[in-house]
């Protein structure tokens, strides 16, 4: 049986109900009873997955691989690009591009966050023999000659931009990638400055603690976008505490699969005569929350500048290619998370640094709306946590990042996706199942070695 995430400031225990048990004996048919209070239609299942607005290219499909884009049963519609929103982020002034060593973990690696902060960060890269070995795998692949080149001199013949737009996205999927959308690049989604050296090196271990970080002037300007996400592994998410060492794990082997995604995809791009950059986790010149927004792969979330994507949640990683290749973007989503985030407060209750706000409405912030968490006091806590490496509580407690796949977790995610009342009930639903906060010990696979979660500071 499962037991229930502990945290310092978790809430009361409550009861809780095996979903297994409960699919298994049939009760959950009962429980549509409570879907028909928010008037769902009567074949729950089926409207699950298939209640969006989505409409079929002219000249063909989302992709041939993939025929439609998969939201896990969520209502979706379609945003237009203008430049009062930015998918559904209001924007209320100037947004100002900011420089990289401005991030929470820039700020810690330059000392701003306090001693114990930086020490931890200068490890965190190699407290995890697995971590170790993909950043290892990743340091490689993050030179500008390898994320950025010049095109051949001679364009190869292409098909028209709607055409090419479903080949890109065939491409993703056939390097395994597990959702990919292209979207208009927004002006404001470039760094103003990168950081030299760059954060790969830090994580690697490559960097001596103390080493100075300069600016980079970064002037790319592309008009596309196209961004790839590689999902984090679920049951894995379901047997961690959410900040031992393979969550930190997690993330990194997202990271690698989405970097070599990205730079493949980049280079292909240029052997067909089109500039292309590839920006992941190992040197990034763009912010990804205004790429995914974008290219319609999510919403901003109560955590702050996380994007949730309508089926994975923010359980994944992302990279992304920027591109004067003829495409046609993608319109921005609305699957109701501003809504559901309002009501829910499952992150901030769980948030081991109390990091994640209660505010019941967004703010300003840099000339656009959010929930301003406090992304300072998120950055020192996972650098200087010690009782694992990093940090992914929000992850795992999610409503959105931790549902398996099956009829009636989509018919959740719909419930979830429709104001509100329904959001409200979709959130006592994931409580009485332990969703997130519980330890499903059958899952647990990999090793720990909690002493080497330990550093001197």
């Amino acid at each position: 049986m499962a037991d229930s995430l502990k945290s310092k400031n978790a809430p009361e225990e409550k009861f809780q109900v095996s979903r297994r048990g409960f699919l298994k004996t049939g009760a959950a048919a009962a429980a549509m009873g409570v879907f028909g209070a928010i008037k769902a239609p009567s074949k729950i299942a089926e409207a699950a997955v298939s209640n969006y607005e989505y409409i079929t290219p002219k000249k063909g499909q989302w992709s041939k691989l993939k025929p439609e884009p998969n939201y896990g049963g969520a209502s979706v519609s379609y945003a237009e690009h203008n430049d009062q929103w930015l998918g559904t982020s209001k924007i209320v002034g100037t947004v100002k591009k900011f420089k990289e060593k401005e991030m929470g973990f820039a700020l810690v690696a330059q000392g701003l966050l306090g001693p114990k902060a930086q020490a931890g960060f200068y490890t965190i890269g190699i407290r995890h023999p697995l971590s170790d070995a993909l950043g290892w795998a990743i340091s490689p692949i993050f030179g500008e000659n390898i994320v950025d080149g010049q095109p051949k001199k001679e364009k190869l013949p292409i098909p028209d931009p709607e055409q090419m737009s479903m080949h890109i996205k065939d491409v993703a999927y056939y390097l395994r990638a597990d959702e990919v959308g292209i979207g208009k690049m927004p002006e404001y989604g470039y760094y103003s400055d990168k950081m030299n050296p760059p954060m790969m090196g830090i994580i690697g271990g490559m960097v001596p603690r103390g080493t100075p970080l300069q600016d980079v002037p970064f002037t790319e300007k592309m008009p596309y976008v196209i961004v790839v996400a590689v999902e984090q592994h679920l049951e894995t998410y379901l047997a961690s505490t959410g900040y031992d060492g393979i969550s930190d794990s997690q993330s990194f082997r997202c990271y690698h699969a989405t970097a070599n995604i990205s730079i493949i995809m980049a280079k292909y791009i240029r052997e067909l005569g089109y500039h292309a950059r590839a920006h992941h986790f190992g040197n990034y010149g763009a912010v990804m929350a205004p790429c995914l927004i974008a290219a319609g792969m999510g919403e901003l979330t109560r955590t702050g500048d996380c994007v949730a994507h309508p089926r994975m949640g923010f359980r994944n990683k992302v990279a992304a290619i920027t591109t004067d290749l003829p495409l046609v973007p993608d319109k921005p989503i609305d699957f109701g998370m501003a809504d559901f985030c309002r009501v829910c407060n499952k992150c901030s209750d769980n948030c081991p640094s109390q990091a994640i706000t209660r505010d019941r409405d967004m703010v300003e912030y840099n000339g656009y709306l959010r929930w301003n968490s406090d992304f300072k006091k998120c950055a020192q806590f996972r650098a200087s946590n010690d009782q694992g490496v990093s940090c992914g509580v929000c992850i795992k407690v999610c409503p959105w990042s931790s549902k398996e796949s099956s009829w009636f977790h989509e018919a959740g995610i719909w419930i979830g996706s429709k104001g509100e009342t329904a959001s409200s009930l979709l959130k006592g639903i994931d409580d009485m199942f332990g969703y997130g906060t519980e330890i499903v010990d059958k899952y647990k696979w990999w090793l720990e070695w909690p002493e080497l979660y330990k550093f001197e500071y």
